[in-house]
């Protein structure tokens, strides 16, 4: 049972010049309050074959957006066709700037377009305007005390009614999977100062409008332009971001900023140069086969050629599971796809641990080469993990577990990699 969520944003900063190490990760959880959504989850792992069960670590209950499979139910689809209702949002205090759908086109087709590609082409989004104009609140702005973390309640309850108040006579709510708000930027702060962008996902005691809860919402405020002149380029993906946690998908960046996944997944870095999701995420999401996995979950030795991340089909994921709620995946990652700012390819090795909260690090990537600074100076994105792959000769280990990784050697044709994971 997945109880509501609530979805925090916070500035995106240049992460500390440290990484945590993964053999401090620390973990928590908290056990939330509400009924279990009865809505379907996301098609991803089922039962499948029997190799593949002990790599299946599980979701944790009371755990808030775990990383575990199968997701939870009350989330959005993430495999086929889904409809998105995009609402254009103004007030009385804080007039739309310039058109609806001019604010419409900051995201579009643009996040619909990098659905497509992070998913094979298993996402089909579809992006619907039914009120193509401004949609006037009927309070100002400020009445509705809309901060930084601010709760579902009252706040975000009230201005979830006043939205289906004077949309529902043009709407059909129940004809969507998802919806998007897109809140003139003129409306808060700006997000330079403070990022009020946030997601209510899974939320069964939401409004209802046209029989079904609005239970999986985006906001977006503000433009996430951070003066270099990219904004044209990269503004769009605080909206992907955010869907992502319709999607059931947590924050991987924590209070220190990106600094345990770096830019490696656009659920910890959604500033600057595209990036693409882990693969774990991809699994997570019924975007990866089960055949494309791998499962190394008995002592010995296994061997596997994992293909680049961004490429369809082939084997992409090798997992090993430490406990029913940890494990260690591999994955080999390029500058091809979403993955815009990779500056050293190889093989990432990344720690995922299920009874973990959102926003308290889920997820730690292991650093090949620890304070070196990095391999980039792109702006907004973590300068040290972005030479965080393992690349030929070179190998992960855990002492503790009696785990290593290593990387074999690269196919300089297809850009793969061969690897072998050892357990004692």
């Amino acid at each position: 049972m997945q109880e509501t969520r609530r979805r925090i944003r916070r500035p995106i900063a240049l992460a500390s010049a440290a990484a945590l190490a993964i053999a401090a990760l620390a973990t928590a959880s908290t056990t939330l309050p509400g009924p279990a959504p009865a809505s379907a989850g996301p098609v991803a792992a089922g039962s499948g074959e029997a190799p593949l069960g002990p790599c299946r670590i599980a979701t944790t209950m009371g755990v808030q957006m775990s990383e575990g499979l199968p997701t939870a139910p009350g989330y959005a689809r993430s495999t086929g066709r889904i409809k998105a209702l995009n609402l254009m949002v103004d007030f009385p205090d804080a007039p739309g700037q310039g058109t609806a759908m001019s604010r419409f086109r900051e995201f579009f087709p643009q996040t619909a377009d990098w659905f497509r590609v992070s998913s094979y082409g298993r996402l089909h989004y579809t992006p619907e305007t039914p009120i193509p104009d401004w949609l006037r609140m009927p309070r100002p702005f400020s009445s509705y005390g809309l901060e930084r973390g601010s709760p579902y309640e009252p706040g975000y309850r009230g201005l979830v009614q006043d939205i289906v108040k004077a949309a529902d006579a043009r709407v059909d709510f129940s004809a969507y999977d998802l919806i998007n708000v897109l809140v003139t930027p003129n409306a808060g702060p700006s997000a330079l100062d403070t990022v009020l962008s946030v997601t209510f996902s899974g939320n069964d005691d939401a409004p209802y409008a046209d029989g079904v809860p609005l239970a999986n919402t985006s906001f977006v405020y503000s433009r996430q332009d951070d003066g270099s002149g990219s904004y044209g380029d990269t503004g769009y993906r605080v909206l992907p971001h955010e869907n992502g946690h319709v999607f059931g998908l947590p924050d991987l960046y924590t209070v220190d900023g990106g600094g345990t996944v770096g830019h490696w997944d656009i659920m910890s870095e959604d500033w600057g140069a595209n990036n693409d999701l882990l693969g774990w995420h991809k699994w997570k999401l019924g975007w990866l086969d089960n055949d494309q996995v791998g499962c190394a979950s008995r002592p010995g030795d296994f061997e596997y050629t994992l293909t680049p991340l961004a490429t369809t089909g082939g084997p992409k994921l090798a997992f090993v599971p430490l406990s029913g709620t940890s494990g260690y995946a591999a994955e080999v990652r390029t500058r091809e796809g979403n993955d815009e700012a990779v500056c050293k390819t190889g093989v990432l090795v990344y720690r995922v641990e299920t009874d973990v909260d959102t926003g308290h690090g889920p997820v730690t990537v292991a650093d090949s080469d620890r304070s070196s600074g990095g391999c980039t100076r792109r702006p907004n994105v973590h300068a040290e993990l972005s030479d965080a792959p393992f690349g030929p000769g070179e190998t992960f280990t855990d002492r503790t577990s009696g785990i290593r990784i290593s990387v074999l050697d690269e196919d300089p044709e297809t850009g793969g990699y061969r690897i072998r994971i050892t357990r004692s």
